[in-house]
């Protein structure tokens, strides 16, 4: 399944929501006007449309995430190397450093993650 790529105001609304969940609706409204200076049917329409995206939830008038936002972000990472690099996380690392050039410590870090995920399996 596809992650929906939200829009700018929608990231800054779900921020909102992964930082203070779970929230009432009704805080919300009011974060959302302190914040953004949202009217009330803008945050609940926004709030429906990424309810519809199932990426959050708003029952009971409280509203919590579908998608925790790391989970979000990493689906959201793969559907990008899916969708450009055929799923290829080599080509896309390759593509990368032909721009520029990692740091000591980047690499180590990439040696690392390679490590453990050697040993796991």
């Amino acid at each position: 399944m596809d992650v929906y790529i939200m829009t700018e105001s929608e990231k800054r609304f779900a921020e909102l929501i992964w930082a203070n969940e779970p929230i009432g609706s009704g805080e919300l409204v009011k974060l959302c006007e302190q914040n953004f200076g949202w009217k009330k049917s803008t945050t609940y329409t926004v709030l429906k449309k990424l309810c519809e995206k199932q990426l959050f939830q708003n029952e009971s008038a409280t509203v919590t995430a579908v998608l925790k936002k790391d989970q979000y972000e990493q689906k959201k990472s793969e559907q990008f190397i899916e969708e450009n690099y055929s799923g290829s996380l080599p080509r896309f690392l390759t593509a990368f450093m032909t721009h520029k050039k990692l740091s000591k410590k980047q690499v180590k870090e990439l040696k690392d993650i390679i490590n453990s995920y050697e040993e796991e399996s």
